[in-house]
This record gives structure tokens, sequence and C-alpha cells, in this order.
């Protein structure tokens, strides 16, 4: 079985087994949930497209921790007035795995 979901504002082609990377959701690390946005199911040859998203459909997950991306540098400036500012972001994920699909 084939899913596209979305999580934490975007979309994620998954299948049971696929680890990936979504915004930080306030979910402890091995905490279990389920998925509703579901937007298309893939089962064999049969298609199901949601308008946006498909009813009785959900995808069940597991936190499987959270950590925190490479750090980015950020610059602001100026010209003539001597204005200068460097800042830095580093952005916090969530690692996800999905366990099963059913619908």
């Amino acid at each position: 079985m084939f899913a596209v979901i979305e999580l934490g504002g975007k979309q994620f082609p998954v299948q049971p087994g696929t680890r990936l990377q979504c915004e930080k959701l306030d979910l402890d690390p091995n905490a279990p949930f389920t998925v509703e946005k579901v937007l298309m199911v893939k089962n064999g040859e049969k298609v199901k497209v949601g308008q946006p998203y498909l009813k009785g459909v959900e995808v069940r997950a597991k936190v499987v921790g959270h950590a925190r991306g490479k750090k980015i540098i950020g610059l602001k400036y100026k010209n003539k007035v001597n204005y200068r500012r460097k800042y830095g972001h580093r952005q916090t994920y969530t690692t996800v795995q999905i366990d099963s699909i059913t619908g």
C-alpha cells in the first residue's frame, strides 16, 4: 500500500516502514498517533484521490525522536549606515516511522 499524507503543512509519500522528518510535533518519543489528512491511497491497481482528504482512511505512525537541523547563518546589511546584523537559526524536526495504512 502507498499513500500521500499531509503532516506539519507538507505532503509526504509514505509506505509502511517509511521514516521521514517533518516539522516538530508536540508528542513524546515512542508515542503512537494517527494521521487523518490522507490525500491519496494506492492499493495494487486501485487509486483513491481525496478532495482534498479521504474519509475513513488513516495512517498509523510512531514518533522515533526529535532533532535539530543544520545551523543556517543569515546576514542583514545596509549600505552607508554601518548597519550589520548576523543571526543563526536551527530548525527542529521530528522523525516519524509509518506503521500501517488502513482504509
